[in-house]
C-alpha cells in the first residue's frame, strides 16, 4: 500500500476535559475509507515525528479525532484553531472485524473510549458497550454513544459516577449472552478481559497501544509479542494491529526469539 500524506481542514473544535480535544478533519476522500479502528499520523506544527490518533467516528466528509495531551507535541495540536490545515496519514492499521448482526460488547477504557465510537455505532442496537473512567469529571463522549449503541454502561473507579468499579465488573454479568466482545485501553484491563473472554468461550479483538513513530512498519519501534503457529514473535502494532486477537497477544510476557520480527 502507498502511504500518501494529505491535508485536511480543521472544521470542528472542543475541549471535553482539561486534558482532552475534540477536532474534526475534513477530507473526503480519507473519510470515505477509514474503517473501525484504524488510526491516523498526524503531523504537528515544528515536531518533525507524527503523533498518532485513533479515529473516534467518520461522518459524510469529516473524519473525528478525539485525543488527549499527553506532551509537548499533543499540547501544540491542541493549540490548532478552526480553519487551519492539518496534515495526516491516513487511514492506517488493521480494525476491528465486526458482524451488526451479532450481539457485541465494546469496552473502553479512558483514552480508549473514543476509538469504540466508531466501531460500536456499526452494530447499532446489537451494541452493547462499557466505557471505564476514574471518575465522574473524566467521563467523555456520553450522549454521542446513546444516539448510536443499543445499551451503555458507564463505570467509574471511585463511583462518582455510574457502577462503581472496572468494565469487567458489568462485563461478566453479560459476558455469556455475548457472541463477541471488542476492547481498547489500558493493557491490564485489556488483559483482565481477554481472560475472562477465554474462560467463556467468547472471540474478542483488542486494540492494542504502543509507541510509534512511522505508523507504517518500517522503523520497528511498536513491535509487540504474539503468539502464531506454536511459537511467539513480533508483530509491528501499527502495520499488523493495532487490534490483535486476544488469544494471539503473548499477556503472560512471553519472548519471540532473536530476530523474530515479522
Amino acid at each position: 500500500m502507498k502511504y500518501d500524506a494529505q491535508d485536511c481542514e480543521l472544521v470542528y473544535k472542543a475541549q471535553l476535559t482539561p486534558t482532552i480535544y475534540d477536532f474534526r478533519l475534513k477530507n473526503a476522500a480519507l473519510a470515505a475509507i477509514t474503517q473501525p479502528g484504524q488510526f491516523v499520523q498526524v503531523l504537528v506544527p515544528s515536531k518533525t515525528l507524527r503523533r498518532p490518533i485513533s479515529v473516534c467516528d467518520v461522518k459524510g466528509d469529516t473524519i473525528r479525532l478525539v485525543f488527549e495531551i499527553r506532551g509537548e507535541g499533543t499540547a501544540l495540536l491542541a493549540q490548532m484553531k478552526v480553519g487551519d490545515t492539518i496534515n495526516i496519514i491516513a487511514p492506517l492499521g488493521h480494525g476491528f472485524t465486526l458482524d451488526p448482526a451479532k450481539k457485541t460488547v465494546f469496552i473502553g477504557g479512558g483514552i480508549g473510549v473514543p476509538p469504540m465510537l466508531y466501531s460500536a455505532g456499526q452494530c447499532g442496537e446489537n451494541a452493547v458497550v462499557i466505557n471505564g473512567f476514574r471518575n465522574k469529571d473524566a467521563v467523555i463522549l456520553e450522549e454521542d454513544f446513546r444516539k448510536v449503541v443499543g445499551q451503555l454502561i458507564i463505570t467509574t473507579d471511585d463511583g462518582s459516577y455510574g457502577i462503581h468499579g472496572f468494565v469487567t465488573q458489568p462485563l461478566a454479568e453479560m459476558i455469556q449472552s455475548a457472541d463477541k466482545i471488542c476492547a481498547c485501553g489500558p493493557m491490564p484491563m485489556l488483559k483482565n478481559i481477554a481472560k475472562m473472554a477465554q474462560e467463556y468461550h467468547v472471540p474478542c479483538e483488542v486494540s492494542l497501544e504502543q509507541r510509534m513513530a512511522c505508523g507504517v512498519g518500517a522503523c520497528l519501534g511498536c513491535a509487540v509479542a504474539v503468539k502464531e503457529d506454536g511459537r511467539v514473535i513480533y508483530k509491528h502494532v501499527c502495520k499488523d494491529g493495532p487490534v490483535f486477537s486476544s488469544e494471539a497477544v503473548a499477556w503472560d510476557g512471553e519472548k519471540p526469539q532473536p530476530m523474530a520480527v515479522r
